[in-house]
């Protein structure tokens, strides 16, 4: 079996080896090389190596090929909306109550299954059970994913969030009228303490929480309800609803995080009664993705319209934007004035 060497430089002096090695290996992810230490193909010094253990100038490490396990989500034929695709990438304006990859107690129906049936090739550089998935959304939310289709493209994708540099921009409904035009959220978000399947933001010193901040900005207000843009900068499970929540303005539908109000909806003109009762998730939609090609690095974007059901409610609540204007708004780095302003 072939090997490849690196000399560890005084650079990577005291780092673990699994981030040492992630450095070194192009295009291959820190998971991977934890993967591949894991089966035995990386050595230092001539020994079998531990991802954690710590490297020291000198060092010598060798690895051969890693081979990663085949995806054990089955192909499923469901349809699903392909917004572009090319050599690298795939990407999925991912519809309401679809699940982003298998898991405990949600074995098919995923945009996994979906792609898989669509006889697309997918990264492996996670578990077999997420193929080329970089980052997910929530099985209720409606919107934009961006999916592997190489390991490269999976290592630059990665990189791109972990830096922020990958832009992930969301439009929400949600209940009350802020006092702020913009707001930027920055609370640390972990496992609820005593609701095991919700998240919440913990206190700053609790080491359980992780560094989650979202920016939110109001792109029109209508009585009750707002219609805000949010800016993820960390990518935590649930992050938009728990911080949107957190900041008293829950969004409309998320029955999770406090955003079903019946007594607010009786409140509100017939029309719009009728197309929140009829929304069947979380008014929260990935609306555009913009990052920078891992194949090519050009800088591109992409941008889905909010689904019927979302659409539905705004028209009852007159909204005075069109689609084009809402996208327009939603590519602003201010969102419009506000007529009270």
């Amino acid at each position: 079996m072939d090997r490849s060497e690196a000399r560890i430089g005084p650079e990577m002096e005291g780092k673990r080896l699994d981030v040492a090695l992630s450095g070194i290996i192009p295009g291959v992810s820190r998971s991977v090389v934890q993967k591949m230490i894991q089966q035995g193909v990386v050595l230092r010094n001539g020994t079998t190596a531990r991802s954690k253990e710590t490297v020291h100038e000198g060092d010598i490490i060798t690895w051969g090929e890693y081979t990663p396990p085949a995806p054990s989500a089955d192909p499923e034929q469901i349809p699903i909306d392909l917004v572009y695709e090319d050599d690298a990438i795939i990407v999925v304006n991912k519809p309401r109550g679809m699940a982003t990859h298998p898991a405990p107690g949600t074995h098919g129906g995923t945009l996994v299954n979906a792609l898989l049936g669509r006889g697309k090739t997918l990264s492996l550089q996670d578990d077999e059970l997420r193929p080329g998935i970089v980052h997910r959304l929530d099985k209720d939310t409606t919107g934009l994913l961006v999916v592997a289709k190489t390991n490269a493209a999976h290592a630059s994708l990665a990189e791109q969030i972990a830096e922020r540099s990958l832009r992930r921009t969301y439009i929400a409904l949600v209940w009350g009228v802020p006092r702020w035009r913009h707001a930027r959220v920055d609370a640390p978000i972990g496992r609820h303490p005593t609701q095991r399947d919700h998240m919440a933001v913990l206190a700053p010193d609790n080491v359980r929480g992780k560094v989650a901040v979202t920016d939110f900005d109001v792109l029109e207000t209508f009585g009750s309800i707002t219609l805000i843009r949010a800016q993820l900068h960390t990518g935590r499970t649930h992050q938009i609803r728990v911080h949107a929540s957190y900041a008293g303005h829950p969004v409309i539908g998320d029955e999770v995080y406090g955003g079903i109000r019946p007594a607010q909806v009786k409140r509100l003109a017939p029309d719009a009664q009728k197309a929140i009762l009829a929304l069947s998730g979380q008014a929260l939609h990935a609306v555009r993705l913009a990052f920078a090609h891992p194949a090519t690095g050009a800088s591109v974007a992409f941008e889905a319209p909010p689904p019927r059901e979302f659409l539905g409610i705004l028209k009852s609540l007159d909204c005075s934007m069109d689609v084009d204007e809402l996208l327009t708004a939603v590519r602003c780095e201010a969102p419009p004035a506000l007529e009270n302003e």
